[in-house]
């Protein structure tokens, strides 16, 4: 499968919504918002929405950017996962959302998606 990378930058609202999929094609789940790691400017996380039924019941998921790739042709964010991984991962909702600024949070969940540190970059 070829994805398309696109360079130009992006309104973040237009990715709000979109599907995160896998490279099976399956859909995982869609962005929810975008976290802006702002003494960087470099988007930090996506936070995807996932799992439950008409908007009851979804987990969140702080996914690392660079964890996801850009898929303009099916105009979806891509990430090597498949949907098991988020099914019993620990994830948070809508209303205790983690202390993104904790560098130990910050570590383990980049080590959960194996994924390279936005600081690092």
């Amino acid at each position: 499968m070829s994805t398309a990378v696109s360079r130009q930058p992006m309104s973040a609202s237009s990715l709000i919504g979109d599907e995160i999929r896998n490279n099976q094609n399956d859909t995982l789940g869609s962005v929810h918002d975008i976290m802006v790691d702002c003494e960087s400017g470099r988007v930090a996380y996506v936070v995807m929405t996932s799992g439950g039924f008409l908007g009851m019941g979804n987990k969140l998921f702080a996914i690392p950017m660079s964890a996801l790739t850009l898929d303009t042709q099916a105009k979806c964010l891509r990430m090597d996962a498949n949907k098991k991984t988020f099914e019993n991962a620990e994830g948070f909702d809508k209303d205790n959302w983690p202390n993104m600024a904790d560098s130990n949070w910050e570590t383990t969940n980049h080590h959960a998606f194996n994924a390279r540190p936005y600081w690092d970059a």
